[in-house]
């Protein structure tokens, strides 16, 4: 590039200038400049001068121009002042550092020439000129990454746990360097240098804070700070510690839910231990659930008889009621859904009624019974009788007995000498940790003498000893049936209790003439919760072994490889088959051993206790329902089938899912469940066996499992079956009476029960009405007339009818007064008699005809004796049966309890009335 103002010289005037212009412009023979980028002009060292030899002289000493030449420079050189030859370098573009930092090109001067129109003009030499691009901080830095992230291990002091990295754009090195990095996040155990390496300064723990989040800056050497931020994400893992993980300490099981897996997630954490082999026992820890786990909480007659055991048993410890009251002053815990638990603590004990007591036993029968029992304190243990058949008085011989003595059951049977007369095997001894183990325990013994075989949670027994004895000699001593104790009746100053019992009992029945079978044992003792193993075809069973107790409570895994059986773990799940399971916690405790490759010391895995949370089950509402009146002529009623009273029957069980409470609202579901009891209970006068029965035909039950009985005052029927079984029996139930003259209407209540009264129903009432086709007569009064049809019975309500309608005077009492007075009456009255006793002759008959002839009577007087003491014997059974015994709330709706749920009601009347006898005569007149 050449700036100049020469001109060519005119012809005929170049000589002339060329003598005028000697010499050449001289420059630098080279050039540093610096331009910032922000600028235009360069600075130049040396300055940029030319200098012409020439001048003064006009045109010939002046510079007129510089010329760049070389590179696309964006770069011009102007001339400041001709005569002195100043000049300046200016960029004619963006000079920009990053793009290029420095330019060098070829500068030369241009003299002005000879004249005014530059003809003749000189350049100067080449000059080197260097320009380097001078840096302005226009960059902030900015960061390698959009975050960083690291792991640590707790407990330690790092030097360095990772390194951040921000760059900078600008292209000087002041500017581009980084200089500085900050921690902007306050209050963290971190700090940061100038490097970027992030480091802690305290200790880190993990069960304090697990994960750390800071921000991070940079600053250039500029101190010109970074735009955005970096976070960077710091991990605090535990020490590695071998044992489980990823499992929870709670799991929530809802019943009906079937099998649920406890631990999903677990996974066994080794920290790179050489194992060979690992072994691991999951146990299910349920001992203070019932007896022991959760079981069907029937009655002991209703669990026999839907395990299918043998008829014939005698319960020896029943629920406390007026037939079975020598339960009464025994301590109960039957707080845990109907399981009726009799707790002895070396205090009590139960004399068993004689018309209860199994008069043989015979070579063969059962003793079965639940039992929780612990140590005997003191160095030397008396024995402690669960039961015992010794002499009533005079003597004190135990005939048969099963007691504990030094934590070993002992079975003592000595026979009669009418039975064997000689040396024979007396005394069975069985020595086992679960009798004092403070634990549930099934035991039953099978009596096949002379073997006899223990069964304990269904695993068999023998006796380590037997012991042989002579037959007891024959007396007519009565003997005495006990539970809890041993009833010594000779021998000391006053009969008394001895070798008290100290644990608690459940279900004690003797069975004679049988044996149990292995299978009735196994189903009566089995836990409906336990563990299971979930998809167990999706595992390697060649790899890992399994093994489970018999009530499947404890789990044994083992294996040599780890992941198949980390895989079986969580495979590991929780089951119960209860309808309207116990709620509550269930423990559970996971042990795990393992083994190293030719290791001295190997890793240690720590136990894991976790819990099952059974949630409370929805509670069903059994809802009896169907016609509550049922009108009938006297002729259904006197047939051989009677009249069906619930012939209409229905019953539901409806729970409540949410917020529903009423059927048609949204969460209120029909279920399907089974009953244990229906007992219908007659309401009003008992029945007279007389004339009137309630029965159910036999073959109603045949092919359910249902057993019925019956007395004056209802029907019971039971056994564990479903609803649908239960309708169909009780619309099966008759009503006869074949005498129905002076009955109107019979009332019944009928209510049922599921889980021996855990859930009961609402109480259905039923009246039959009686309609008598036969006409219209004077009212007579029946409580004297019929007489025949009645029998003695010893009823409140009868006692309070009939001093009802004798305490005041009758009617034909004063009309007879009224014909001793007037004797004109007389012969009036004796015409209606006439009339009157005809008719009533007739209607004589005609129930004369109706009637049994086989029952007919004198019934000239009928003479009902009710004995006071036997009235207030009652009432206080009935009331030491409800207020004695521990606190024991007493069954009061089943139909074999009638008449006792009423004798209360006959104190009332006693005392007020006061009458203990009471005489009717016929008034019949003209006999």
């Amino acid at each position: 590039m050449v700036r100049t103002n020469l001109k060519p010289s005119p012809a005929g005037g170049g000589l002339l200038w060329l003598v005028l212009n000697k010499h050449k412009p001289w420059i630098e023979t080279s050039y540093h400049g610096v331009i910032p980028e922000n600028m235009d002009t360069v600075l130049l060292d040396p300055p940029l001068v030319a200098l012409d030899k020439d001048a003064p002289v006009p045109f010939a000493g002046e510079i007129c121009a510089f010329k760049i030449h070389g590179q696309e420079a964006p770069f011009e050189a102007e001339v400041l002042n001709r005569t002195s030859g100043e000049g300046v370098l200016r960029a004619i573009g963006p000079v920009d550092c990053e793009a290029q930092k420095e330019y060098t090109f070829i500068i030369q001067a241009y003299d002005c020439g000879s004249g005014a129109n530059g003809a003749g003009w000189k350049k100067s030499h080449k000059a080197v000129v260097h320009i380097q691009v001078d840096d302005v901080n226009e960059f902030s830095p900015v960061f390698q990454e959009l975050e960083y992230h690291a792991a640590v291990t707790e407990g330690k002091i790092y030097d360095n746990i990772l390194q951040v990295e921000a760059t900078d754009q600008d292209c000087s090195p002041q500017y581009s360097q980084i200089c500085n990095y900050d921690i902007v996040t306050p209050d963290t155990p971190f700090a940061i240098d100038r490097n970027g390496n992030i480091r802690n300064t305290e200790r880190l723990s993990y069960d304090k804070q697990q994960r750390y989040q800071i921000m991070v800056t940079a600053f250039d050497c500029g101190q010109k700070r970074a735009t955005d931020s970096v976070p960077v994400h710091i991990d605090v893992k535990p020490v590695c510690k071998p044992g489980w993980q990823g499992w929870n300490k709670r799991v929530d099981y809802e019943p009906g839910t079937g099998s649920k897996q406890l631990f999903p997630k677990m996974h066994l954490e080794t920290c790179d231990g050489p194992l060979s082999a690992v072994k691991a026992m999951v146990e299910l820890q349920t001992s203070h659930i019932g007896k022991g786990c959760d079981r069907e909480t029937y009655s002991e007659k209703s669990l026999q008889k839907l395990c299918g055991a043998a008829s014939g048993s005698t319960d020896l410890l029943p629920a406390p009621s007026f037939y079975t009251n020598w339960t009464a002053s025994l301590l109960t815990d039957s707080g845990r859904d109907s399981d009726l638990i009799f707790r002895f603590d070396g205090r009590q004990a139960a004399n068993v009624p004689e018309q209860v007591v199994p008069q043989n036993l015979t070579d063969q029968f059962t003793v079965a019974t639940w039992m929780k029992h612990g140590p005997s304190p003191g160095l030397r243990a008396e024995k402690e009788t669960l039961l015992c058949n010794s002499d009533k008085t005079e003597m004190n011989r135990h005939h048969y007995s099963l007691y504990v003595h030094n934590c070993r059951l002992v079975l003592l049977l000595r026979r009669d000498f009418t039975q064997v007369d000689t040396f024979r095997p007396a005394e069975f001894h069985w020595k086992l940790e679960q009798i004092c183990d403070k634990e549930w325990h099934y035991y039953v013994i099978n009596v096949e003498f002379p073997m006899v075989t223990l069964f304990v949670d269904g695993m068999t027994y023998e006796p380590y000893l037997v012991t042989d004895d002579w037959p007891i000699h024959p007396s007519s001593i009565d003997t005495q049936l006990t539970v809890g104790a041993c009833w010594q009746g000779g021998e000391v100053y006053s009969p008394r209790f001895t070798q008290y019992f100290r644990g608690s009992l459940s279900g004690l029945t003797i069975r004679p003439g049988k044996i149990e079978t292995q299978k009735v044992i196994s189903c009566l003792q089995a836990c409906k919760e336990g563990l299971d193993i979930n998809s167990l075809e999706t595992l390697c069973v060649s790899c890992v072994q399994f093994h489970f107790n018999p009530a499947q409570s404890v789990l044994v895994m083992e294996g040599e490889d780890l992941e198949s059986l980390t895989t079986a773990m969580t495979k590991v799940s929780y089951i119960n088959s209860r309808q309207f399971p116990t709620a509550g916690l269930r423990r559970l405790h996971i042990t795990t051993t393992v083994q190293c490759f030719g290791e001295d010391t190997c890793v240690s895995i720590p136990d894991i206790k976790a819990v099952v949370m059974v949630l409370p089950p929805s509670e069903p509402r059994i809802t009896i329902a169907g016609s509550d009146r049922l009108v009938r002529p006297v002729s259904d009623l006197r047939r051989a089938t009677g009249v069906a009273p619930f012939r209409e029957l229905r019953i539901t069980s409806t729970v409540t899912k949410g917020d529903g409470i009423l059927v048609h609202r949204p969460g209120v579901l029909e279920v399907m469940h089974n009953l244990d009891y229906c007992d219908v209970l007659v309401i009003g006068d008992e029945l007279d066996p007389e004339h009137e029965s309630l029965e159910i035909p036999h073959s109603s039950l045949m092919g359910k499992h249902l057993d019925a009985t019956n007395s004056t005052s209802g029907i019971s029927i039971y056994g564990v079956d479903s609803m649908v079984h239960y309708e169909e029996a009780l619309r099966q139930v008759r009503y006869r009476n074949w005498r129905p003259a002076a009955l109107t209407n019979r009332k019944f209540r009928l209510t049922c029960s599921e889980l021996n009264g855990r859930y009961t129903s609402n109480e259905f009432n039923l009246e039959v009405s009686i309609l008598h086709n036969s006409p219209p007569v004077e009212h007579v009064n029946h409580m004297a007339v019929q007489s025949q049809y009645m029998r003695p019975v010893h009823h409140p309500l009868m006692v309070h009818t009939l001093n009802s309608h004798v305490s005041g005077t009758p009617p034909v009492a004063t009309a007879v007064i009224v014909i001793c007075i007037a004797a004109l009456v007389v012969i009036v009255v004796l015409g209606i008699y006439r009339l009157h006793s005809t008719h009533q002759d007739s209607s004589r008959s005609e129930e004369d005809g109706a009637k049994d002839p086989e029952t007919d009577w004198d019934d000239s007087a009928l003479t009902i004796t009710v004995n006071p003491m036997e009235v207030r014997d009652i009432i206080s059974d009935r009331r030491r049966a409800v207020g004695g015994g521990g606190g024991v709330q007493l069954p009061t709706s089943k139909a074999d309890l009638c008449r006792s749920d009423r004798s209360s009601a006959i104190s009332e009347d006693v005392d007020q009335q006061g009458v203990t006898s009471l005489a009717l005569n016929q008034l019949i007149p003209g006999e």
